[in-house]
């Protein structure tokens, strides 16, 4: 079985660029090729950042980065790092060490998070009860299976941006 950084490297020489962005779509961006360090982060400082149990991050050399659309506000969260987010939507995306040559980016930012595998998990110190819960939480299917009266409404006044690129947002 292939590792993940064999994926990877299979990943970067036979992939168009992937693309991503925030929720409202004011940020976009472009990543030519990703490293092999696809990870979950579960410190504290990743759970605040990204206001979840932990953050998923992959790293994207600098020269192979850009910002196609807006440009994100940033936190600088210490004295070596800033965090990027969308300041209409709040979207978390990025964790920029000052001294790395790569921007972290979260996975969930890409319009395909799906072909990213992962690769480790650190900040165990922090790594919540609920993570180990998962497997034995209920499943009640899809969105439109578990609320079927709402479902209709959210299409039709959905503002979030597509999972593609678009010449204009909104359409």
């Amino acid at each position: 079985m292939a590792s993940v950084r064999q994926l990877l490297k299979v990943f970067n020489r036979m992939h168009d660029p992937m693309y991503g962005g925030c929720q409202c779509g004011n940020i976009r961006f472009v990543a030519h090729s990703l490293l092999d360090n696809p990870h979950v982060c579960h410190c504290r400082m990743c759970q605040k950042a990204v206001g979840n149990f932990f953050a998923a991050l992959v790293g994207v050399p600098l020269k192979d980065f850009a910002w196609t659309r807006g440009t994100p506000a940033t936190f600088k969260s210490s004295a070596l790092v800033e965090r990027g987010f969308c300041a209409d939507c709040g979207t978390p995306l990025f964790f920029k060490h000052a001294e790395n040559k790569h921007i972290s980016i979260t996975m969930g930012a890409f319009d395909r998070p799906e072909v990213i595998p992962l690769e480790f998990q650190l900040g165990m110190e922090g790594r919540l009860p609920q993570i180990d819960q998962l497997a034995h939480v209920k499943d009640d299917g899809t969105t439109e299976e578990a609320d079927a009266e709402g479902t209709p409404g959210i299409k039709t006044s959905n503002r979030q941006h597509p999972d593609h690129e678009t010449t204009v947002w909104p359409e």
